[in-house]
């Protein structure tokens, strides 16, 4: 039996193969897509910061104004993915679990912030929380409105990460564990969160990734005061804009360093606890 699967899948591989010119060929062109798109870019950006050696790079990074971007992006992007993490799990939960009219609305606008350019994000919540708000709240060039803006960009990533775990969830183990007097959170606590939290670490990971990097929804909405509400990535675009492309690489550099190294962290997390409950 065993004869006749592997030749059942031997086929299969051969043909994908034929069709793309072998696995030779199929390998090297991803690995020239990803060099052309991904790693040469990058490779260019880490070169260019280190044009004026490690002591340029040192003063870019730890430059007064620069280390007080760094700190805001660093602080309002781990206080978004810890809310993220609980609120996305949240939403995810009711959508799957929960039925109500205008469900399929509210499920389409969760992806909002994925189609919308985020400079318009932050035009919006410039009109809403900003001088003048038609709501009453003015949280506009102020280190909240950092927050904001980006929960609102972050919205999806964990949400649809743990949307399709929740649906493929069997309800066996919970109506069971009910039927033997335990409480709903002990269910969620023991049954239900174990099987969803690879998800909520993928999400979270993707929502740290991308709070790090958001240039469009918080130039407008924080009015880039140095010192107070200026996030790495607009103080990148300041630097590129008065001429010192060293400095705004070193920056982008620090910012892509620790995207790279939260989600291999993650993805190592992930994939243990995944084999634990295994």
């Amino acid at each position: 039996m065993s004869t006749a699967r592997s030749s059942s899948r031997s086929p299969g591989r051969s043909g994908l193969g034929g069709i793309f010119g072998g696995e030779a060929l199929q390998r090297g062109t991803v690995l020239m897509y990803l060099s052309l798109i991904v790693l040469i870019p990058l490779a260019a950006v880490v070169w260019t910061s280190g044009e004026e050696g490690w002591s340029g790079f040192w003063a870019a990074i730890t430059a007064p104004e620069g280390m007080a971007a760094l700190r805001l992006t660093f602080g309002a992007a781990f206080v978004v993915t810890a809310i993220n993490a609980v609120a996305g799990t949240l939403i995810a939960w009711v959508l799957v679990r929960d039925s109500f009219w205008g469900q399929g609305i509210f499920n389409s606008v969760i992806d909002l912030p994925f189609a919308l350019p985020t400079i318009v994000a932050g035009l919006t919540l410039l009109a809403l929380y900003g001088p003048g708000s038609p709501v009453g709240i003015d949280i506009a060039y102020a280190p909240v409105a950092v927050v904001v803006a980006l929960l609102f960009v972050s919205l999806p990533f964990v949400v649809r990460a743990v949307q399709p775990v929740l649906e493929e969830l069997d309800t066996e183990m919970e109506e069971a564990a009910a039927s033997l007097g335990a409480s709903r959170f002990t269910i969620f606590r023991r049954i239900i969160l174990p099987t969803l939290m690879p998800a909520i670490l993928g999400g979270s990971g993707l929502t740290f990734a991308r709070s790090l990097g958001e240039f469009g929804a918080v130039v407008l909405v924080t009015g880039n005061i140095a010192f107070e509400t200026q996030v790495a990535s607009v103080y990148i675009f300041g630097q590129i804009e008065g001429g010192d492309i060293p400095a705004a690489s070193a920056v982008s550099v620090v910012l892509l360093a620790f995207s790279l190294l939260a989600l291999i962290g993650l993805n190592v997390v992930q994939g243990r606890w995944t084999r634990h409950e295994e």
